[in-house]
C-alpha cells in the first residue's frame, strides 16, 4: 500500500505542477487516473474511483479527435467505471463504460495491433451487462466481438490465451443463463487452448486453470458427470499450488477450490471434501488483508460450506459458525455493494437453516428479515440478477413460518414470492426458469396439503411438468424436477384417488432414479419419493409387486441415508407404513414389528416443535393399533391412543390431516373399548369420528374409509347396548362407503365386508330377512375381489359363513346353507395366510357347527386338528410367557371340547394326543428349550449347538423382556420394542431349525406333538396315569397303563362341569368361613362326590380292590391329570369318611399329580442317576420376611428336619431368615439334590414365572430358579401355602409354583392346594422325612433320594388325618398337601 500511495501521490503532484497548455497533461492526468484506479481495487475507497474516473474524463476532454493516444484514454475510462459499477453496481457506470469502450474500438484503424485488446475490453463490459440484466443480446454481441479479438491476435499473439480464457468466460456466462450444453464445452474447449498457449512457470496460468475449473465445475452442475468435477478440482488445486504465498490472488484461488470441493461433496456426500472446502476457505480469510474488497465474499462462501456440512452432519456448531462468518461479511460489506444481496440472501438461508433443525422461532424471523433486506437493497439497483433466488429464498423462509404458526398469510406471501421470481423475473429461455417453477410448484403442493384445494395442487402439476419440459435431457436438475413432479402427482392422488396420477407418480419417480447416479447424495430422497408411490399405488389396486419393491426402495434409502441426516426420521416413517400395509396383507409379525420399530425411531429423531411431528405420531399409533388387532397386547393399545392424542394436540385445526387424525383415535378408542369393554371408550370413538366424516370434503378419497370406520364404531356399540339406531346407522354410513368406491379399489372387498358384518348383526337382532340377504351378497362379494393371498381372506370368509349359518338355522334350513357355511369355515381355518387369531375364530365357529349339526362327522377331526394347531400359534415363541398366557385366556378349553368330540367317537387315542397338545402350552415350550439333543448332536453337531443356543437366548427374551407402561420415555420404548423384534427374529429362527432338523432321516417328529404310541413307550410300571377329561358335553378318564398300546376309555356319565364347579365353590365357601354348614357337612359331601363319581368308577374301571394295610402289601400308584375345573378339587382325597360304607383312595392307591402325561413320561424317558456329590439336603425357614405374616414355626422345622438327617448320616445344610441370601439360596440348590423351603410362597397368575418364595433378603422367583443349570435336580419340599393353586382362567396351563418346580428340574415336589397351618406344616413335614430316612439304603457317602417321596406323603398325611376327627376344619387341615411327579 505504501507503494501505491507514493505512486499517486506523486502523480497527483505532477499534475498539479503541468500547465493546462501543456502537451503532456492528458497523459499525466491519465497515469493519475489508472494509479487511483489501481488503489481502489486494493482498498475498495469510492473516493479514489470517483477521482480517477474525473482525472480521466479531464484527459479525454484536452485530447482531440483522431489523436494516437485517444483509443487508450477512453479505454482506461472504461476500465474505471467497470470497476465502479463491480463496487456498486450501478448499471449507469456500465453504460458509461461501454460507451467509452465502443469508442475506443472506433477510433482505432483495422490492423491496429492494439484492436484485440480493444475488442476484449469491450467484451469484458457487455458480458457484465449481460451478467445485470440478462439482455441475450449482449452476451451474443460479447462472444462475436470476442472471437473477433481472438482471430485478429492470431497465433503467436501474446494476449491470445487472455482472450481465449475471456471468450471461454462468456461461453460460461451464456450457458448459465440458456442451458444450452454445447455453450460450456465451447468454454472448456477454449480455456483449455489458453492455458496450451502458456510456457510452464508464467505468472497467468493460475488464472487460467481457475477459469477453466470454474467451467468445469459448470457443465459437472449441468450433466452431473463427476468426471468433470474431478477435472475441475484437479486445475482449481494446481492454480493454488502455483500461486506464491503472499500472492494477493491466492485467497481467491482458494475460494475457488473450496467452491469445486464444495460442489462434489453436494453430488457424493464425502466428508473429507466438504472438511477440506471449509480449511480452504477459513485459509483464504486469514490470508486475505482486512479490508480487501473481497472478504465479505470469501466469508459468506465459508458460510456456505459450513451449511452443507451442518446438512450432512446435523452439528450446530457448523450452522452458528456459518451465521457468524456470514454476518461478519455483511457487516463489513461496503454501504451499496453490488454483492450485498446475495451475502444477505446467504446469511438469511442458513438462519432459516438453524430454525429448522432448533425449531427457534427467532431465527426464522431473522431470516425473514435478512431476506427481506436483500430484496430491497436488489431492488434499489433495478433488474438485480440475484433477485429471483432472493425471492425463493425468502418465501422458502416465509414457507417454514407457516408451517409452525399456520398463518395462512404467510403462505399466500410465500406462494407470490415464488410467482415473482419464476413468472414476472426470469424469462422464457432462462436457463433458471426451469427451477424457479419447480420451487413454485412445490410451494403450491404445500399450499394444497394445507388448505386441501384442488386448483393448488393441479397449479403445482402443471408449473412442475412445464419445469421438466423446458429441461434438457442430461441435465443434472432433470432428476429432481422428475421426482417432485411425481411428488404433486402423489399428492393429488391421496386425494382425489384418481389412479392416472398415482401410475403417473410411480413413472416420473422411477425416470429420476434412472438418471440419479448411485452415490449421489438426492439418491435416498427419490427412492424414498418411489416408495411411497408404489405403497399408496398398492393401497389402491393391491397389486402385492408394488409393496415388495416399495419396501426394498424404502429399506435402501434408509440404508443410503447417513445417520444423524434430517430426513431420516421421514424415511423411517415411510418405512414403517410400508411394513405395515404388508402385514395387513399378509399378517407377518415381523413386519408390524419392524413398522413400529422405525416409527418409534422416526418420532425420536423428531424434534418436538417439528411441524411433521403430528404424522409422525399418527402413524406410530396406526402401526401399533395394527399389531394389538392381531395380538391383544394391551400396552400396543394404550400407546396408540397415547400417540394419536398426542398427534391432535400438535395439528392445527383447519390441517387437511386434521379429519385422518381422528378417525385413527376412534379407532384405537374402539380397539380398547373392545378389550375392555368400557362403554365411554365407544362413545369416544363415536364421536371423533362422527367429526372426521363431517370434516372430509365429500369428494375426498378418504371419506369411504372414514365411513366404513364410523360404521365398526356404531356396529361395536349396538354389539353391546343392543340399541337399534346405531347398526341402522352403520349400515347407512357403510353403503354410502361402498357407493363412493369406484370398482377394482384395493379397499372395496373391506367395505363389503364391514357392510355385511353390520347387516349381518342386524339380522340377528330384528330377523329382518333382507338383511342376511343383503349382507350373503355384500360378503360372496368381498371374499369374490378379495386378492389371493391376502391377509383379510380368512376374515371374510368366517363373516360369511356366519351368514350362511344364521340362514341355515334361522330361515331355511336348507342343507346348501350349512354346506357354504362349513365351506367358508374351512376355508378360513386353513387358509395359510390372515391372523392366526382370525382363523381360530373360523376354527371355533366350524367346530360349533359339526358339533351342533354333525356330530359324528368325521371333518371334526380336521376341524379339531387345524384348532389346536392354530392354539399354538397365537400364544408363539416369539412372546414374553405373559403375552402367550394372555393370548391362551381366551383359548381356555378348546383341547378339552376337542377331547369330549374324539371321546363321543369313541377315538380315545386322538382324544389323549390332543390333550397333549393343547394344554400346558408354555411349560411345554420351555420343555422344548431344554431337551436333551444328544441324538441330533450324533447326527449334525453344528445344528445340534445352534438349536441349543437359540434355545437358551430365546427362554432368557421369553422371560425376562420388560412390558411397556404408560410413563415409559420413547426410548425405553424403542429398547423394548427393540428387544421385542430381537425375540420374534429368534421364534423364527427356531421355526427354521425345526425345519432343518425334521427334514433329517429319522428326525421327522423332532420336538412334533406326541402321538399316542410314543406317549404310550414310557409310562411308569407302578401304576397308571389318569387324564380325566371335563367338558360341558361329557366328562372321561383316559388311563394309561404300561404295556397297553392305547389308552383305557373310561365315559364319567354322573360327572359333569356343571357338578365341578358347584363342588369346587362349597370348598372355597368352607375355606372362606371354616365351620360353615348347609345341612350335612360340605366338605364331606364334596369328597363323597368326587369318589363316587370319578375316582371309583376309574378304580373299578382298572380292576383296583381296597388293600388292608395290615398285610403289609404295598399300595400301586396312580397319576391324577385332571382339566379344567378340575385341576381345583382334590381327588387325591375322594372318599367315603363317615358310616360303615367308609372307604377312601387312601385304601387303593398312592395318589401324585401331574400337570401333562408328557411331564412323567420325559422323566421316565430321560431318567439320570444323580452326581453322588451333590445327593443331600438343603434345608431353609424365613420365618419374618418383610411385608409378610410371622411364621416361627418354619424354624422349628427346618431345625427338627435337618436333626434327624444328621442322625441318619444324611449330607444336610440349613440356614435360617438372614443367615442366607437369594443368591446363596440359588448356589445351594445346585449343590444339593433335595431341597425344603419354609417360607411363605406367592404366586403370580399374569406373570407365572414372578411367582415367588419370599426370603428376608429378598424374593426367590420361579424366573431365577428356570434359568438355573439344576442338572441334579430331584426332590423339592415346598412347605409354604397354595403352591399347586392353579389359575383360574388358566385352569388347563398349571400356573402354579409346584408346576414351576417340576419344569425347572426337579422329578417330584411337594405343595399345597390351599393355606395351611403352622403345626399342621411341621408334622407333616417331619413324618414325610423320617419315612423317607427309615426307609433310606444306609450309605456311607450320606446320599439322599425323594424316589419314594409319594409314599412318605400319603403316610405323613394320613397319619395326621389319623390323628384328628372328621370335622371341616380338620379335613381342611390334611387335605391341601399333595405330590407332583415321579
Amino acid at each position: 500500500m505504501a507503494d501505491i500511495n507514493e505512486a499517486a501521490s506523486a502523480l497527483q503532484r505532477l499534475v498539479d505542477l503541468t500547465p493546462t497548455s501543456d502537451a503532456y497533461l492528458p497523459n499525466r492526468l491519465s497515469n493519475l487516473g489508472l494509479a487511483l484506479t489501481g488503489r481502489f481495487e486494493r482498498t475498495g475507497d469510492l473516493s479514489d474511483i470517483s477521482n480517477a474516473i474525473s482525472q480521466l474524463q479531464k484527459a479525454i476532454m484536452l485530447t482531440p479527435e483522431g489523436h494516437s493516444e485517444l483509443p487508450g484514454y477512453l479505454t482506461n475510462i472504461g476500465s474505471a467505471f467497470t470497476s465502479r459499477f463491480e463496487r456498486t453496481g450501478d448499471l449507469s457506470d456500465n453504460t458509461q463504460a461501454i460507451s467509452a469502450q465502443r469508442k475506443a474500438v472506433d477510433a482505432t484503424p483495422q490492423g491496429h495491433d492494439d484492436l484485440p485488446t480493444l475488442l476484449s475490453n469491450l467484451c469484458i463490459s457487455l458480458h457484465q451487462r449481460f451478467q445485470r440484466d440478462r439482455e441475450l443480446s449482449d452476451n451474443t454481441e460479447a462472444v462475436s466481438m470476442q472471437k473477433r479479438a481472438v482471430e485478429l491476435a492470431g497465433v503467436g499473439h501474446p494476449n491470445l490465451a487472455a482472450y481465449l480464457c475471456n471468450l471461454g468466460n462468456m461461453f460460461m456466462s451464456r450457458f448459465e443463463w440458456t442451458g444450452e450444453l454445447s455453450d460450456i464445452s465451447e468454454a472448456v474447449v477454449a480455456q483449455q487452448k489458453a492455458i496450451a498457449l502458456i510456457p510452464d512457470g508464467h505468472g497467468a496460468i493460475p488464472i487460467l486453470l481457475r477459469n477453466l475449473g470454474n467451467s468445469f465445475s459448470r457443465r459437472f452442475e449441468r450433466t452431473g458427470d463427476v468426471s468433470d468435477i474431478t477435472e475441475a478440482i484437479s486445475a482449481q488445486r494446481r492454480a493454488v499450488d502455483l500461486t506464491p504465498q503472499g500472492d494477493v490472488e491466492l485467497p481467491g484461488r482458494l475460494d475457488s477450490l473450496s467452491g469445486a470441493l464444495s460442489r462434489r461433496f453436494e453430488r457424493t456426500g464425502e466428508l473429507s471434501d466438504i472438511s477440506e472446502a471449509i480449511s480452504a476457505q477459513q485459509k483464504a480469510i486469514a490470508l486475505a488483508p482486512q479490508d480487501h474488497a473481497y472478504l465479505p465474499s470469501l466469508l459468506t462462501n465459508l458460510g456456505v460450506c459450513l451449511n452443507h456440512r451442518f446438512e450432512r452432519t446435523g452439528d450446530l456448531s457448523d450452522i452458528t459458525e456459518a451465521i457468524s462468518a456470514q454476518q461478519r461479511g455483511v457487516d463489513i460489506a461496503p454501504p451499496g455493494h453490488a454483492n450485498l444481496p446475495s451475502w444477505l440472501n446467504n446469511l438469511g438461508v442458513s438462519l432459516y437453516r438453524r430454525s429448522k433443525a432448533t425449531g427457534d422461532m427467532s431465527d426464522i424471523d431473522d431470516a425473514i428479515s435478512t431476506q427481506q433486506r436483500a430484496a430491497d437493497v436488489a431492488s434499489l439497483s433495478g433488474g438485480h440478477a440475484a433477485i429471483p433466488s432472493i425471492l425463493v429464498s425468502l418465501g422458502t423462509s416465509i414457507e417454514v413460518r407457516f408451517e409452525r404458526t399456520g398463518d395462512v398469510n404467510d403462505l399466500n406471501e410465500c406462494i407470490s414470492h415464488y410467482k415473482a421470481a419464476a413468472i414476472e423475473l426470469t424469462p422464457l429461455g432462462s436457463a433458471t426458469l426451469p427451477a424457479q417453477l419447480n420451487n413454485l410448484g412445490g410451494s403450491l403442493t404445500h399450499c394444497f396439503e394445507r388448505t386441501g384445494e384442488l386448483s393448488s395442487i393441479s397449479q403445482a402439476i402443471h408449473v412442475r411438468k412445464r419445469a421438466v419440459e423446458l429441461t434438457a435431457q442430461g441435465h443434472e436438475n432433470l432428476p429432481l424436477y422428475l421426482s417432485n413432479l411425481g411428488t404433486s402427482l402423489t399428492c393429488r392422488f391421496k386425494r382425489t384417488g384418481n389412479i392416472a396420477d398415482i401410475t403417473q407418480s410411480v413413472s416420473e419417480h422411477e425416470k429420476a432414479i434412472e438418471l440419479t447416479p448411485h452415490g449421489h447424495t438426492d439418491l435416498p430422497s427419490r427412492l424414498n419419493s418411489l416408495g411411497l408411490a408404489r405403497t399408496l399405488r398398492f393401497e389402491r389396486t393391491g397389486e402385492f409387486a408394488d409393496i415388495i419393491q416399495a419396501i426394498s426402495e424404502l429399506k435402501e434409502a434408509v440404508e443410503l441415508c447417513p445417520q444423524g441426516h434430517p430426513s431420516l426420521a421421514s424415511y423411517l416413517t415411510d418405512l414403517g407404513g410400508s411394513f405395515t400395509h404388508r402385514f395387513e396383507r399378509m399378517g407377518e409379525l415381523t413386519d408390524i414389528a419392524d413398522a413400529i420399530s422405525a416409527r418409534q425411531k422416526a418420532v425420536e429423531l423428531t424434534p418436538q416443535n417439528h411441524n411433521a411431528m403430528h404424522l409422525r405420531l399418527g402413524n406410530l399409533g396406526n402401526s401399533l393399533t395394527r399389531r394389538f388387532e392381531q395380538t391383544g397386547e394391551l400396552s400396543d393399545i394404550i400407546q396408540a391412543i397415547q400417540s394419536h392424542k398426542q398427534a391432535l394436540e400438535c395439528t392445527p385445526d383447519s390441517h387437511t390431516t386434521l379429519p385422518a387424525h381422528l378417525d385413527d383415535l376412534g379407532g384405537s378408542f374402539t380397539d380398547h373399548f373392545e378389550k375392555t369393554g368400557e362403554l365411554t371408550d365407544i362413545a369416544d370413538a363415536i364421536s371423533v369420528r362422527r367429526r372426521a366424516v363431517d370434516l372430509t370434503p365429500q369428494n375426498h378419497s378418504g371419506l369411504p374409509i372414514r365411513l366404513t370406520n364410523l360404521g365398526s364404531s356404531l356396529t361395536r356399540r349396538f354389539e353391546r347396548t343392543g340399541e337399534l339406531a346405531d347398526i341402522a346407522e352403520a349400515i347407512i354410513v357403510r353403503r354410502r362407503a361402498v357407493e363412493l368406491t369406484p370398482e377394482g379399489h384395493a379397499d372395496l372387498p373391506g367395505y363389503l365386508n364391514s357392510l355385511g358384518t353390520s347387516l349381518t348383526r342386524s339380522f340377528e337382532r330384528t330377523g329382518d330377512a333382507t338383511h342376511n340377504a343383503d349382507a350373503i351378497s355384500s360378503l360372496k362379494k368381498a371374499v369374490d375381489l378379495s386378492p389371493q393371498g391376502h391377509a383379510s381372506q380368512p376374515a371374510y370368509s368366517n363373516n360369511l359363513a356366519f351368514a350362511f349359518h344364521h340362514r341355515y338355522v334361522i330361515l331355511s334350513g336348507n342343507i346348501e346353507d350349512l354346506e357354504e357355511a362349513l365351506s367358508c369355515c374351512r376355508t378360513a381355518a386353513s387358509a395359510t395366510v390372515g391372523s392366526p387369531k382370525t382363523k381360530l375364530l373360523a376354527a371355533k365357529h366350524w367346530a360349533h357347527a359339526l358339533i351342533l349339526h354333525r356330530p359324528n362327522s368325521p371333518e371334526i377331526l380336521l376341524c379339531f386338528d387345524t384348532m389346536l394347531r392354530l392354539v399354538s400359534l397365537i400364544a408363539g415363541l416369539e412372546q414374553t410367557v405373559r403375552g402367550r398366557y394372555a393370548q391362551l385366556e381366551s383359548t381356555s378349553g378348546l383341547a378339552l371340547k376337542a377331547a369330549a368330540a374324539a371321546c363321543a367317537m369313541d377315538r380315545p387315542v386322538k382324544a389323549l394326543e390332543w390333550l397333549e397338545q393343547g394344554r400346558c402350552l408354555v411349560w411345554t415350550q420351555l420343555n422344548n428349550l431344554r431337551t436333551p439333543l444328544d441324538n441330533l448332536r450324533a447326527h449334525d453337531e453344528a445344528l445340534a449347538r445352534c438349536i441349543e443356543d437359540t434355545a437358551k437366548l430365546l427362554e432368557n427374551a421369553g422371560s425376562s423382556r420388560g412390558q411397556p407402561h404408560g410413563t415409559m420415555s420413547l426410548a425405553q420404548s424403542i429398547s423394548l420394542e427393540d428387544e421385542a423384534r430381537a425375540q420374534l427374529r429368534l421364534a423364527r429362527k427356531w421355526d427354521d431349525l425345526l425345519k432343518r432338523a425334521r427334514a433329517m432321516p429319522g428326525f421327522e417328529s423332532f420336538l412334533m406333538p406326541l402321538q399316542c404310541s410314543n406317549i404310550m413307550q414310557h409310562l411308569p410300571e407302578s401304576g397308571p396315569i389318569v387324564v380325566i377329561n371335563m367338558d360341558a358335553r361329557r366328562c372321561d378318564a383316559l388311563a394309561l397303563l404300561a404295556g397297553l398300546d392305547e389308552p383305557l376309555h373310561i365315559p364319567l356319565p354322573e360327572f359333569s362341569v356343571e357338578k365341578a364347579t358347584k363342588y369346587r365353590a362349597l370348598l372355597n365357601s368352607q375355606l372362606r368361613i371354616p365351620g360353615n354348614r348347609c345341612g350335612d357337612s360340605a366338605v364331606h359331601r364334596v369328597l363323597r362326590r368326587l369318589w363316587e363319581e370319578v375316582v371309583k368308577p376309574i378304580l373299578d374301571a382298572l380292576g383296583y380292590s381296597k388293600i388292608d394295610r395290615t398285610t403289609g402289601h404295598v399300595l400301586p400308584r396312580i397319576w391324577w391329570c385332571p382339566t379344567g375345573v378340575l385341576t381345583f378339587l382334590p381327588l387325591h382325597a375322594a372318599g367315603i369318611y363317615q358310616g360303615p360304607d367308609a372307604e377312601c383312595i387312601f385304601d387303593y392307591a398312592v395318589s401324585s399329580y401331574t400337570p401333562t402325561v408328557s411331564a412323567i413320561t420325559d422323566r421316565v424317558k430321560n431318567d439320570s442317576s444323580i452326581d453322588t456329590k451333590a445327593s443331600g439336603l438343603f434345608l431353609t425357614s424365613q420365618p419374618n420376611a418383610p411385608g409378610a405374616s410371622s411364621i416361627p414355626g418354619t424354624t422349628k422345622e427346618v431345625q427338627s428336619i435337618s436333626e434327624r438327617a444328621k442322625n441318619n448320616g444324611i449330607r444336610v445344610q440349613k440356614f435360617v431368615g438372614d443367615e442366607m441370601s437369594v443368591d446363596a439360596c440359588l448356589e445351594h440348590m445346585q449343590k444339593f439334590s433335595c431341597i425344603h423351603l419354609a417360607c411363605h410362597g406367592s404366586q403370580n397368575g399374569a406373570e407365572p414365572l414372578q411367582s415367588r418364595f419370599l426370603f428376608h433378603q429378598g424374593s426367590l422367583e420361579l424366573g431365577t430358579i428356570l434359568k438355573s443349570n439344576l442338572k441334579n435336580a430331584d426332590l423339592a419340599f415346598l412347605s409354604a401355602c397354595q403352591t399347586s393353586t392353579g389359575e383360574e382362567k388358566l385352569s388347563d396351563e398349571a400356573v402354579h409354583l409346584a408346576a414351576g418346580m417340576l419344569a425347572a428340574g426337579y422329578r417330584r415336589v411337594v405343595g399345597t392346594m390351599w393355606s395351611i397351618g403352622d403345626q399342621p406344616a411341621q408334622t407333616v413335614a417331619t413324618t414325610f422325612y423320617d419315612y423317607l430316612f427309615a426307609r433310606g439304603e444306609a450309605k456311607s457317602d450320606a446320599a439322599f433320594d425323594g424316589a419314594l417321596s409319594a409314599y412318605a406323603l400319603h403316610h405323613a398325611v394320613q397319619q395326621l388325618r389319623l390323628s384328628l376327627d372328621d370335622s371341616e376344619h380338620s379335613f381342611l387341615t390334611w387335605i391341601p398337601f399333595v405330590h407332583f411327579g415321579l
